[in-house]
């Protein structure tokens, strides 16, 4: 499959089934992550995997516990695949997935955002040529900021001047492949 194919049939997926993937393969995709363009070259972000299905959905219990709704732009994402924006009644941010990579930047670094979503990115275009399923998370920040989070970054080793930016969840589809969106008219140009 040609990197263009990998990138049109890769999809936002919010609803897993309960099969784990393999550690192989995460590992692979952990190693997608760490080749990501990042700013300056300095390999400033670091990433936790968790390959355990329970505390994966604590987390995503913890990352949806602050979200606060009133900063939305939109009310709707999808019905095929739909989130906790659509459905305000979800406990877990990050859909039952069985597996979670958490992303962690240098805090006060200008490109630590940009860093760490190009990281992402690399993750989930990975996971699609395995054939796992995956998302992009955001609300990095909030998950981590009550007691039990703090902890969890203590236990994890994350540096103190450090903090999570977004996840990429993963797993196996529950249902079918959604339908690809069509493409906005008017979103390119080129000049010469």
């Amino acid at each position: 499959m040609s990197l263009i194919d990998i990138i049109k049939k890769r999809h936002s997926i919010r609803k897993y089934t309960d099969k784990q993937i393999s550690r192989e393969d995460l590992e692979l995709i952990l190693e997608a992550g760490t080749y990501a363009p990042n700013a300056g070259g300095g390999q400033r972000s670091m990433m936790v995997a968790v390959h355990n299905a329970e505390l994966t959905a604590k987390i995503g219990r913890m990352n949806l516990a602050g979200f606060d709704r009133s900063r939305l732009l939109g009310s709707y994402v999808s019905k095929e695949q739909p989130s906790c924006i659509d459905d305000p009644t979800m406990k877990n941010g990050f859909y039952d997935a069985p597996a979670v990579v958490a992303i962690f930047c240098q805090n006060n670094f200008a490109f630590r955002v940009a860093d760490a979503f190009c990281m992402a990115e690399n993750m989930i275009l990975q996971a699609t040529e395995l054939g796992i399923s995956s998302c992009i998370i955001s609300r990095g920040e909030e998950t981590f900021t009550s007691d039990e989070g703090q902890n969890l970054l203590k236990e994890w080793d994350v540096p103190e001047n450090y903090s999570a930016v977004c996840f990429v969840i993963l797993g196996y589809i529950d249902g079918e492949q959604p339908h690809t969106k069509p493409r906005k008219a008017n979103r390119v140009k080129i000049v010469e």
